[in-house]
């Protein structure tokens, strides 16, 4: 029989915290994360102020609320590294990175949507609001877009009615979630395999974004190339397209994508 190794106490009921505030999603107040614990505000405090002060936690000075601290979030990227999806992926879009001279993004599904878990930047980088940790606008962003279009419409439509990716880079609060131009963007970009954006949300920023699938068919990745519109050729067919789409096509292989299909 397994002997159970000995823990601290006060960690796991601190712990309690931490999942509270997982299972939420959102910055919370004091008295709302505590009950959420199962504890007294009192009691939930000490806690909660040991996590801020080595980053599993942070306090906005504003509202007062709590919320993932960077430790959490690097410790989170860490995991989702290191699935084989990732690891696989990831010297392969430096590689792209140094091919096209233009900054490169991972993404994966998560939490809120479409995250980016991974980024690498040319010689000379531009100015992107991007970094590992963000989560990238559905219907805004070619990541968004990509994912949008290729994950399965069920999963797509409960979190544009939900508002999952409201933090994302670019949301747009206004937008509209169904209706013709909807489904004709994301038709557009089923065509040609690729999710494209023009200067918008990111001014002077033109990108492309690739899906990488899996031995399913399920939309494991999405891979992001992105630069100045005056030095990024964004026509389907440029040689920046090609590339990405040879490298998201060269990932999807070794995850095993159409190889079931070709025995079958």
């Amino acid at each position: 029989m397994k002997r159970e190794s000995r823990g601290i106490q006060s960690i796991e009921v601190g712990g309690e915290l931490l999942r509270a505030l997982a299972r939420s999603g959102e910055p919370m107040m004091l008295r709302d994360l505590a009950r959420e614990a199962g504890m007294t505000p009192a009691k939930a405090h000490p806690y909660l102020a040991s996590f801020s002060r080595i980053g599993l936690i942070e306090q906005d000075e504003t509202t007062g609320r709590y919320e993932i601290g960077a430790l959490a979030l690097e410790l989170g990227l860490i995991s989702l590294r290191r699935l084989s999806g990732v690891h696989i992926a990831r010297p392969k879009i430096a590689a792209l990175a140094s091919q096209i001279g233009h900054a490169v993004s991972l993404a994966v599904w998560g939490t809120h949507g479409p995250t980016v878990v991974q980024l690498e930047e040319p010689a000379q980088p531009v100015h992107i609001v991007m970094r590992a940790g963000s989560v990238m606008a559905l219907l805004e962003t070619a990541t968004g877009r990509a994912f949008a279009a290729f994950l399965p419409e069920k999963t797509i439509n409960a979190a544009l009615e939900s508002g999952l990716d409201r933090h994302g880079v670019g949301y747009n609060p206004k937008r509209a979630v169904k209706g013709a131009k909807v489904a004709e963007m994301l038709t557009e970009v089923r065509k040609h395999g690729l999710a494209r954006a023009l200067g918008d949300p990111l001014p002077g920023v033109n990108a492309f974004s690739a899906p990488v699938f899996d031995h399913s068919g399920h939309v494991a990745l999405v891979i992001t190339a992105m630069g100045p519109e005056g030095t990024f050729d964004a026509r389907w067919d440029s040689p920046i397209a090609h590339a990405l789409r040879d490298c998201a096509g060269g990932i999807s292989k070794r995850l095993g994508h159409g190889i079931t299909a070709a025995a079958e």
